[in-house]
């Protein structure tokens, strides 16, 4: 089967990546995107069923749309990354935890005490009320550990209060809609058609047990299933996926993540750029990196909200590259230096290490030397 799609020929080594990947690793659907000075010059798709408009759930690179919205809100001074989150939200209490430090992953809260039920966590109010009554793992702004789920209820509540919508709501007015992004945080029904299915790579290896502080945060306390591919609850489930989890569950195809990023670092067909150079500069500033709170000896690097690059982790354009990944191999970001939006997005799971969109990007890289 033959990739669908175009790229210009200036980026024909991007093309040439993304059909090896196929042959190379257990690929079943995937699609890369890239935007160079806010224009496509890459959009690849292949896989059975897959189409220009498929979406695909991407994880975490939810992320990106939360702390870009935070970002947009603050650009307008709208919001201080670097006040008390209890100046917006007087209930969250914790008077030294700001936004910055849940968008560095340093606010003390990765995982949550309470055990919630599906229904409650997808009901939005119940996590806030936990959110409130958490107090934090260690003294906040001192440590990191990934924040996973509690990062997009805590700042998507921030949204919500700022805006009255909630993160998955605002993003569309604010950004998608105007711009026509095929990204959603909660996937309205009209769009389950042109859904992509998740499946595991064969060899996977297992899971850590469900009371591991990994699992407990990537399952909000067991109320997800993860992956949970056939499973109630788990990232295949429509319940979920029309939900809005802003930390972990938005839906997207390659061209909408690629869009936004581009959008936010040069504009796309004429818009003018979402971020300022200095917006920019501040979202990659390191926030955090080396050993977590839990003695893990991490290679990523984390700014304000993204992903850096990092050469022992995920090489990237250079220090103004910015973005995020997801469970599933999926990866997004954005460099204003470079002009460049990027993203690649896959049905097939393949765990930790793997290379596939790293692969691209060093394509990208390539391209532009």
């Amino acid at each position: 089967m033959e990739s669908d799609g175009w790229a210009d020929e200036r980026f024909g080594v991007v093309a040439d990546t993304f059909a090896r990947n196929f042959t190379d690793f257990d690929e079943d659907g995937a699609a890369v995107t890239v935007y160079a000075g806010g224009r496509k010059v890459v959009e690849l798709w292949r896989g059975e069923g897959w189409q220009q408009d498929t979406v695909v759930p991407v994880f975490s690179c939810a992320k990106a749309i939360v702390s870009i919205c935070v970002h947009l809100l603050a650009q307008q001074g709208r919001l201080d990354l670097d006040a008390p989150v209890s100046d917006v939200w007087p209930e969250f209490g914790k008077p030294r935890i700001t936004p910055r430090m849940v968008l560095g992953h340093r606010a003390g809260l990765p995982v949550l005490d309470r055990t919630l039920t599906f229904a409650e966590v997808t009901s939005w109010t119940p996590v806030i009320r936990a959110i409130e009554e958490q107090e934090p793992l260690w003294e906040p702004g001192t440590a990191y550990e990934y924040h996973a789920h509690v990062y997009g209820f805590l700042l998507g509540e921030l949204i919500r209060r700022v805006t009255g919508l909630t993160p998955g709501a605002y993003f569309r007015q604010a950004i998608a809609d105007d711009l026509g992004l095929r990204a959603w945080i909660g996937l309205p029904e009209a769009e389950f058609p042109h859904l992509a299915r998740l499946s595991e790579a064969a060899g996977r290896p297992p899971l850590p047990g469900p009371e591991t502080l990994l699992m407990r945060m990537v399952t909000m306390n067991g109320a997800f299933a993860f992956p949970g591919l056939g499973e109630p609850h788990g990232w295949n489930d429509p319940e979920l996926l029309a939900a809005e989890i802003p930390g972990a569950g938005a839906v997207a195809s390659a061209t909408g993540l690629a869009g936004l990023f581009a959008a936010a670092v040069t504009g796309i067909d004429g818009s003018p750029r979402l971020l300022s150079p200095e917006t920019v500069t501040g979202a990659v500033r390191e926030q955090s990196a080396g050993r977590t709170w839990s003695g893990m000896d991490s290679p990523a690097r984390w700014g304000s909200g993204f992903l850096l690059d990092a050469a022992g982790f995920r090489p990237l354009l250079g220090e103004r590259s910015f973005g995020n990944d997801g469970a599933g191999g999926q990866f997004a970001f954005g460099d204003d230096e470079y002009g460049i939006g990027f993203a690649y997005v896959a049905s097939r799971m393949v765990g930790y290490g793997d290379a596939r969109a790293t692969r691209l990007i060093a394509a990208v890289r390539e391209s532009l030397q």
